[in-house]
């Protein structure tokens, strides 16, 4: 039986709260209110809703911990070592057209490291959660990325760009690679269940460019403790400040780097 500490307890119960409102709103999402946020950048009003409850219910646990919000931005804490980074709707082009593929995201930092992490789908009721040095869980089971050892028996994740965000010539040469070397390539539209389903042995891997952290930081931490390795596209440890990632298991993760990186380096027609 896993055994989740208070740390995680909050940051589920909140997240538990959150997903609440979400499910209803999720339920009746023809009549959401929805405003443009940016070029093909939607939030709605079931986003807001949950992220001013997560900060509610985080808050009163830990008053003194500072926050890094999708919607709101960075608040300072009183606590200068630790802070909430908090994604409250990952998804949310598919929870306004119904699709049943979305999640709430949090994860705390401890002097600049990410030591907690949970990232919970609603219409599935999975809880993924992981302590840095404590393992990786979905619900109760202890969870291990893939064995998997080649990559022509691999099943990857990914983000695409869409309209004018990224750099697509790169990204559709980096595409065309990975669709050549491996069993398929999937883009579900979620960065954070991406990273858990590479936790989860789901996936095999996963790629994405230009990420925010509130999309990324639990999803690092799943990978990790579930043995897996997790980098920037250049090999760094950058992944929050540049919003690019790479994971996979220990077989896998160097080999899809090199073939994303030269695929990057010639992309077609370059």
């Amino acid at each position: 039986m896993a055994v989740r500490s208070a740390t995680i307890n909050v940051m589920a119960g909140a997240a538990l709260k959150a997903a609440r409102g979400l499910i209803r709103d999720f339920g009746e999402v023809e009549q959401l209110q929805v405003s443009v946020k940016g070029p093909a950048d939607f939030v709605s009003t079931a986003d807001l809703k949950a992220e001013r409850i997560l900060r509610q219910e985080l808050g009163r646990a830990r008053p003194g911990y500072g926050f890094l919000m999708e919607e709101s931005g960075e608040t300072a804490g009183t606590d200068a070592r630790h802070r909430w980074i908090v994604d409250p709707l990952d998804g949310t082009k598919n929870f306004l057209h119904g699709i049943p593929h979305w999640c709430i995201s949090i994860a705390l930092e401890r002097d600049g490291e990410i030591v907690a992490g949970i990232i919970y789908e609603p219409t599935r009721d999975e809880m993924y959660w992981a302590e840095r040095g404590a393992g990786a869980y979905l619900n109760e089971r202890r969870l291990r990325v893939s064995a998997r050892r080649g990559l022509a028996d691999a099943l990857i994740g990914t983000g695409i760009p869409f309209r004018e965000r990224g750099d697509h010539k790169v990204y559709l040469s980096t595409l065309a690679a990975v669709m050549g070397a491996t069993a398929g390539v999937r883009r579900p539209g979620s960065a954070a269940l991406d990273l858990a389903y590479v936790a989860a042995g789901r996936y095999d891997g996963y790629w994405e460019y230009g990420l925010s952290a509130w999309d990324i930081a639990a999803g690092i931490l799943l990978v990790r403790e579930a043995g897996g390795y997790v980098s920037d596209l250049s090999g760094g440890h950058e992944m929050l400040a540049t919003g690019d990632v790479l994971a996979a298991n220990d077989h896998l993760h160097l080999p899809l780097a090199a073939l994303i990186r030269d695929a990057a380096r010639h992309p077609a027609g370059g």
